[in-house]
């Protein structure tokens, strides 16, 4: 998660890759780049870490013996084309990972990347990020799940390089990840999701 206003330090309100590295180094706190401005990331709901886990934790299992890797929200992903350093809730990489500078806090080329949608980042994660996005040469598929209903949007690139949509909104649905060549189940992936209000 994050938010969109620009996060000021030490008197200056853009920065070099190299001074955001350093200072991301140091932080206690996540945050993202983006030519030369610096996002901090805010926390996240109970709903939103229970899908994030449920995903991980089911490619996890069904990757076993396969040559693509789920990673957590705390891999940091880099774009050369457009700049941006992010966090996403959950990526994979398929081979052998590729880092920036041989930095393997920074990787390159996932083939998969999944967001666990919220109230504050919806408009940015179908929007400007995944246009952002678009600009890995590896990625093959794009999801965001949302955390607040059951409902997940599925990009994939067809066979043309053109991305299309798919939406799976019912529990009983079966999510599809062609660039992985598995399944994986709504129930799953909401699984101890609890919507109801409490007393």
């Amino acid at each position: 998660m994050y938010l969109r206003e620009p996060e000021v330090a030490y008197g200056k309100s853009k920065f070099t890759i190299p001074e955001y590295l350093e200072m991301e180094q140091l932080a206690t706190d996540k945050h993202e780049y983006y030519q030369g401005e610096i996002f901090a990331m805010s926390g996240a709901t109970y709903a939103h870490n229970m899908v994030c886990m449920n995903v991980a934790t089911a490619l996890k299992t069904k990757l076993k013996g396969k040559p693509c890797r789920p990673l957590g929200s705390d891999m940091r992903v880099y774009i050369p084309a457009n700049s941006l350093f992010t966090y996403p809730d959950v990526s994979v990489v398929c081979g052998e990972p590729q880092f920036l500078n041989d930095d393997k806090r920074n990787l390159l080329n996932p083939t998969l990347i999944i967001e666990v949608l919220s109230p504050s980042t919806r408009s940015y994660d179908r929007g400007d990020k995944f246009k952002l996005y678009r600009d890995i040469p590896t990625l093959r598929e794009y999801v965001l799940a949302d955390a607040e209903q059951v409902g997940i949007e599925l990009y994939s690139m067809n066979a043309h390089g053109q991305w299309q949509l798919t939406e799976y909104k019912d529990m009983g649905n079966t999510l599809k990840l062609k660039s992985l060549g598995l399944s994986l189940k709504m129930a799953d992936v909401y699984e101890g999701v609890d919507w109801k209000p409490q007393p």
